[in-house]
């Protein structure tokens, strides 16, 4: 699985953005996960352990469109027909 993602640690959002926009071979995923504090920390956790993510490539701590929530968003970078 972990082949089908494209990691690029080194390009600004902005540029990751246009790029992922004009690339035909790549679509643009993202995961978001929304709760409390403790259940988005546990989920991220809990996936890194399944090998779906590491912890580090999931974004700080946001707050949340609701009250008393935060999220975290996941990016990544699919090939397509992958």
């Amino acid at each position: 699985m972990s082949q089908c993602f494209l990691e690029s640690p080194n390009a600004s959002p902005v540029e990751g953005e246009v790029a992922a926009i004009q690339s035909s071979e790549r679509d643009r995923l993202r995961v978001l996960i929304i709760g409390s504090r403790d259940g988005v920390i546990e989920t991220i956790h809990d996936l890194y352990h399944r090998g779906f993510a590491e912890v580090n490539a999931w974004s700080p701590l946001l707050p949340a469109p609701s009250s008393g929530e935060v999220m975290s968003i996941l990016t990544r970078d699919r090939r397509k027909g992958e």
